[in-house]
């Protein structure tokens, strides 16, 4: 299961809920294998750190974008003014140079604003779908316990009673025996 991304196991998680067993009396009440669910959040939560971690490697990726495209555009400029410097007429030649590089900043700009953005989605969506997944597992975890809660305190009354009947049984047959 260490292979599992965090939407199979989600996915794991309904499956089992969706699968669960109704006792025969209480056809609303699912009873999942507590043990077998607690572990599917325990990877789910040890998952969560891997999805982050792509988030992250997504945002270095865009840094590392933005760095490149900034050392490019400084060899520009300073190719440019290189250029600019050994040709007569140098006024031009330098207003052209300043116009690409102006443009090439622009773009790099842009391309970086589009990726930041990108990534800030990316990121956001996934936070967002595991938070959901994560807290409808929860809710369903909660609403077992207390189904669970529910039906035992229900049959530990109904034992209750009929042991209090056993008792009275008891006694009067006691009483029948011995009618002093």
């Amino acid at each position: 299961m260490n292979n599992a991304d965090v939407n199979s196991l989600i996915d794991m998680l309904y499956e089992k809920i969706e699968d669960a067993r109704s006792p025969a009396l209480k056809p609303g009440i699912s009873m999942v294998d507590r043990d077998e669910v607690l572990e599917l959040l325990d990877e789910l939560r040890s998952q969560l750190p891997v999805e982050i971690k792509r988030a992250q490697e997504l945002l270095a990726a865009r840094e590392k974008f933005v760095e490149d495209a900034k050392r490019d555009v400084d060899r520009m400029m300073r190719q440019a003014e290189l250029e600019a410097k050994s040709k007569v007429s140098e006024s031009e030649v330098m207003a052209a140079a300043r116009e690409r590089s102006r443009q090439v900043v622009a773009r790099a700009e842009d391309r970086t604003r589009q990726m930041y953005q990108v990534c800030n989605e990316y990121t956001e969506d996934a936070l967002a779908r595991t938070e959901e997944a994560i807290q409808m597992a929860l809710d369903e975890v909660k609403q077992s316990r207390i189904r669970f809660r529910s039906a035992s305190a229900a049959k530990l009354q109904e034992q209750r009673a009929k042991q209090q009947e056993n008792q009275a049984a008891q006694s009067r047959e006691k009483a029948e025996e011995n009618p002093s």
